[in-house]
């Protein structure tokens, strides 16, 4: 399971020029999910995003967790963060799990993440062509891979 994560000011995520969801201070998260991901692996990783500490403290120091500034949270499926550009100039998607697999990881992270932060976590629609607005607050960046824990 792979996260981008983006500390932002907010966020906007359109399907269809609708709005469907927003944040405001807190996270968006892009979530790919791989074929060989396991239940372990939206453990791992739901812990680790709500755990992390990128948010300024008083003196401006990146301390804070999420639920410390009572962020809010926005995850998106993104089957892309796992294509392959080895060979070629077009991108393969080998590794990306099938929809009818990375849904359940899908919803099962959702869950998780929403238990660790104690509120519940706004989504785009999985599968869906959405359109995503936001203003990266810092800007903060980070990566995270369950297959290669750093």
């Amino acid at each position: 399971m792979r996260l981008v994560i983006q500390r932002v000011k907010y966020s906007k995520l359109f399907i269809n020029n609708e709005l469907r969801s927003q944040i405001d201070n807190g996270l968006v998260v892009l979530i790919g999910i791989e074929e060989a991901d396991l239940h372990e692996d939206v453990l791992w990783c739901a812990s680790k995003l709500c755990q992390m500490r990128i948010f300024s403290d008083i003196e401006g120091k990146m301390n804070l967790d999420i639920k410390q500034v009572n962020g809010e949270i926005l995850l998106i499926s993104q089957f892309t963060l796992h294509a392959s550009t080895k060979k070629g100039n077009r991108p393969s998607y080998l590794k990306a799990a099938r929809p009818d697999f990375a849904i359940h990881l899908y919803e099962a992270f959702i869950n998780e993440t929403g238990l660790l932060v104690g509120k519940p976590c706004k989504t785009g629609v999985f599968g869906a062509n959405m359109q995503v607005e936001l203003l990266n607050d810092g800007p903060v960046t980070i990566t995270i891979d369950s297959k290669n824990k750093e």
